[in-house]
């Protein structure tokens, strides 16, 4: 069997790539400069190379002389927005964003997959390495299936690695079943009628609604996690009035975020927030609105897929285990399951003492790219891509 492993050139080749893209972050659709910067290292490696697919999305492709699996690997383009304080020589030149959730260490693991088949492209099938836009807002992968040019690369298998502080260096974290939760942002606007603070009887304010609101959407959370009827209310923003001592408020917004460990769960949870909504605001003279943003369907891991998952941590000699899954955050990797793929993520362990994701001092351990890649490319090796 030929040698696929990075070579060293490789390695320092990666690292230096995922150094410069968490020196120049960009958020969840406006992954522009990004996508260009990887299309154009992948154009030299042999793949034909699609580009701006459901947004900024980059897909390299390879294909086999004979029949075989067709394999997506994935990976995410997009920052967060959030200020780094990290003090590393490639921490964010871009004020207010940063790679604090390892976007850039996962481009660069897919890039060293491109890499390996830059050597030896599969003999058998097809591999598309899909570098996706916009996960942060669960906007991407929702927008790359629906793209039109989608069905003429759909896979029968997909797969994706997260990195994953707490989890010691190396450990893969992977199971069936569901994995992450279904999310979604509810947006609830009061509008009523501002008013002299001294005369705060002549208008209509939205203070008791509010005040109400939040404590009650809260109490909706029930259960842990791993039960099915599982529920979480976050409350995560507010805002009443304007920043006036002479105004009685007239105007307020609550923003919370529901989760459910599935999809089958929400529309249920979706009632009754909305019901609670309806209740604070019934005969107080105030105007109701509820919006959705930010929607994620629940993240299900196939079995035969997680099967291939842990067949290669095992020829690879790494650890491997059903916890922390499922996990209470979400993800939009589960969109290529329903598009039809046997799909699976693993959870690849970024070390115990690491800063969680999406805190402002997160960055990517380099030591991980070569396990990633790794594991991706024992996956193609067990589905017989290069047999």
């Amino acid at each position: 069997m030929p040698d696929h492993h990075l070579t060293n050139s490789d390695i320092v080749t990666l690292t230096e790539l995922r150094q410069h893209l968490h020196r120049n972050p960009e958020l969840s659709g406006e992954e522009a400069e990004t996508a260009r910067l990887i299309a154009g290292t992948l154009a030299p490696l042999g793949a034909r190379v699609m580009t701006d697919l459901g947004g900024h999305g980059v897909a390299a492709i390879w294909e086999g002389a004979e029949a075989g699996p067709s394999v997506l690997l994935r990976c995410e383009l997009d920052a967060l927005p959030i200020e780094e304080t990290g003090t590393s020589a490639w921490r964010s030149e871009i004020s207010g964003k940063g790679h604090l959730c390892g976007h850039d260490g996962h481009m660069a693991m897919l890039t060293g997959v491109a890499r390996v088949l830059s050597r030896q492209a599969p003999n058998k099938g097809r591999v598309i390495l899909m570098y996706q836009p916009a996960e942060e807002d669960g906007a991407g992968a929702a927008k790359v299936v629906s793209d039109p040019r989608y069905p003429n690369i759909a896979p029968e298998w997909a797969f994706s690695i997260h990195n994953f502080p707490g989890l010691p260096m190396g450990h893969v974290a992977v199971k069936p079943g569901p994995v992450n939760c279904a999310s979604r942002g509810m947006k609830i606007t009061l509008t009523g009628r501002t008013a002299h603070a001294s005369q705060p009887e002549t208008g209509t304010s939205p203070m008791q609604a509010i005040s109400a609101l939040m404590p009650a959407l809260t109490a909706l959370s029930k259960g842990t996690v791993e039960s099915p009827d599982f529920t979480l209310a976050t409350v995560t923003h507010s805002r009443m009035g304007e920043p006036a001592f002479g105004i009685a408020p007239g105007y307020a917004e609550i923003w919370a975020t529901l989760r459910t460990l599935v999809d089958a769960s929400m529309e249920a949870m979706m009632a009754k927030a909305e019901a609670l909504a309806e209740a604070a605001t019934r005969d107080s003279g105030l105007t109701l609105s509820v919006t959705y943003h930010d929607i994620f369907h629940h993240c299900e891991n196939n079995s035969d897929a997680t099967a291939r998952i842990i067949a290669a941590a095992d020829a690879l000699g790494l650890t491997s285990g059903p916890d922390p899954l499922p996990m209470r955050g979400s993800e939009d990797f589960g969109r290529f399951g329903m598009a039809g793929a046997k799909a699976a993520m693993l959870f690849l362990g970024s070390g115990e003492t690491t800063p969680a994701l999406h805190n402002p001092d997160f960055d990517f351990p380099d030591e991980l790219i070569p396990k990633g890649t790794g594991i991706f490319v024992q996956i193609l090796h067990g589905l017989g891509i290069w047999d």
